[in-house]
């Protein structure tokens, strides 16, 4: 498996890529497909953020999805500990659910708790219902193009908007869910094969998730049909 270290605003050390090296020495055991580690290491001027100043990047590239791992202190030995805790848990949790696939039927999803909808199922409706009065003045145009970002201040306000477009395929719930863990997000945005619903799925706690749809086009047909 190849590592490779490299710096922004900063310079990397020998003695700091031997202790990367070290530090990533059981990453093939929990992913034997690795080919390789990028290591991203970073360093903050700003003196507000000197707590954080350093900044580890990881991020390992085998056969499927990449696995990612970012952490930031105030050195960057400290920085690369939290990292690389973080990526090997992720590639444990990987591992395990590999196994499950292969050794017995993967448990069911729990069923939604309605009692216990957490703020992201609120906002979601929240955001679904409410229609500015002038949507033209605060809705910035969505960007068109994969992976170029955009930003845009919503009118005179402080608000300022940051869209992406990111490339995806038709997925299930499952391999959602194992994307969500491998990029480490708290939520993964996703087209539901069976339905070709927009989902979000995310983590509720510990091993238990949340999935919220998007039911817009039976909406707008049931609408349509109402009316004819």
């Amino acid at each position: 498996m190849e590592i490779v270290v490299v710096s922004r605003h900063t310079e990397v050390p020998e003695r700091f890529r031997r202790h990367v090296e070290e530090k990533l020495a059981k990453v093939p055991q929990l992913s034997p497909y690795a080919q390789r580690v990028d290591v991203e290491v970073s360093h903050e001027n700003n003196p507000r953020l000197a707590e954080r100043a350093e900044r580890v990047e990881l991020t390992v590239r085998a056969k499927g999805p990449v696995v990612r791992a970012e952490a930031a202190a105030s050195d960057r030995y400290g920085a690369l500990d939290l990292a690389t805790a973080k990526l090997l848990e992720r590639l444990r949790r990987a591992r395990d659910r590999r196994k499950s696939h292969h050794g017995r039927r993967p448990e069911a999803m729990p069923a939604p708790d309605l009692e216990a909808l957490t703020d992201l199922e609120s906002l979601t409706q929240e955001s679904t219902n409410h229609v500015p009065e002038d949507e033209d003045a605060f809705t910035p145009h969505a960007p068109t193009e994969p992976g170029v970002a955009v930003e845009a201040q919503l009118g005179d306000s402080p608000v300022v908007i940051r869209q992406k477009v990111h490339e995806t395929a038709p997925m299930t719930v499952d391999q959602a869910l194992a994307e969500m863990e491998l990029v480490g997000h708290p939520f993964y945005l996703f087209v539901d094969s069976e339905t070709m619903q927009p989902c979000v799925v995310y983590n509720r706690r510990g091993w238990t998730y949340g999935v919220i749809r998007l039911n817009y086009e039976a909406t707008e047909l049931a609408h349509v049909e109402a009316t004819a």
